[in-house]
């Protein structure tokens, strides 16, 4: 075995979802020839999954105000110091691949899913606004939203393994709390009712499912798996494993998967059994 051939697989057990995403693009770069230079350029130039990354949304958040050299350096800057960024990451793709049924391989919310995008820039915006440069955090932030269609306000705290599927018209508010396993659909709000200040966001706990277009207002509490209707307006707290639906949300039942946001099923159960 040659040197080069024991560098690689040393790489691969170090890092299998870079090598996964490698494997996975050279292949279509064979196939669609057409696509090989933003392939190359994209994922096979680079030696980690974090460069790539720091290349990827750069190329698509440049502005005459921050070049994308400058740009992919803050990226770069922020993922070094907090390794956490990576792994939340990684954590994120496998959410996409495992729950999103258009998502055939890994390299897909990767390369285009504009909601694992947002994402990503949000952690990076908020790891900037913890080293106390909140008005280059609130930029990137606006810049996100103009280029994205997604609205995560940096001091808001989300956890790993997070799917924001389709992701138009997502809005996440300032003391807004996602924790760990989330899936949420497009134009979901986390949002305050307009009259508080201070922590006037929702908090959501780990495993919950939100619909398409559900309206979560207000420090609210959604308990951990439970499962919110699409379209419903929500301004009450919502105990664990319940499901509610409606304008004003109402229980109509219990959910009885431990984390919703895994199984991605939106029907609704009703308590006495139908559907």
């Amino acid at each position: 075995m040659t040197k080069s051939q024991t560098a690689k697989i040393a790489e691969a057990a170090l890092d299998p979802l870079w090598q996964s995403i490698r494997e996975e693009v050279a292949a279509a770069a064979a196939r669609e020839p057409v696509l090989a230079s933003f392939l190359h350029a994209s994922i096979l130039n680079h030696k980690t999954l974090e460069d790539a990354l720091a290349f990827q949304l750069a190329a698509k958040l440049e502005s005459p105000v921050l070049p994308a050299m400058l740009v992919r350096e803050l990226i770069a800057d922020a993922m070094e110091a907090d390794k956490n960024i990576g792994k939340s990451m990684r954590a994120d793709i496998r959410a996409v691949r495992e729950r999103d049924p258009a998502a055939k391989t890994y390299s897909e919310p990767f390369l285009y899913f504009k909601g694992f995008h947002a994402l990503q820039m949000y952690r990076v915006a908020h790891w900037l606004w913890g080293e106390g440069r909140g008005a280059l955090a609130l930029y990137l932030q606006s810049r996100t939203s103009e280029v994205f269609g997604v609205d995560i306000h940096p001091a808001a705290v989300i956890g790993k393994g997070i799917m924001i599927d389709h992701a138009t018209g997502v809005v996440v508010g300032e003391t807004a709390v996602i924790e760990d396993n989330v899936s949420l659909l497009h134009e979901v709000t986390l949002g305050g009712t307009g009259k508080d200040t201070g922590d006037r966001h929702p908090k959501v706990r780990r495993g919950v499912l939100i619909g398409a277009g559900a309206k979560i207002l207000g420090n609210v509490e959604i308990g951990v798996g439970a499962k919110i209707g699409a379209g419903s307006v929500v301004l009450e707290d919502v105990a664990p494993h319940c499901t509610v639906v409606g304008v004003p949300a109402v229980v109509v039942g219990d959910c009885c998967d431990d984390e919703p946001a895994r199984q991605m099923d939106h029907r609704i159960t009703r308590s006495d059994g139908s559907d």
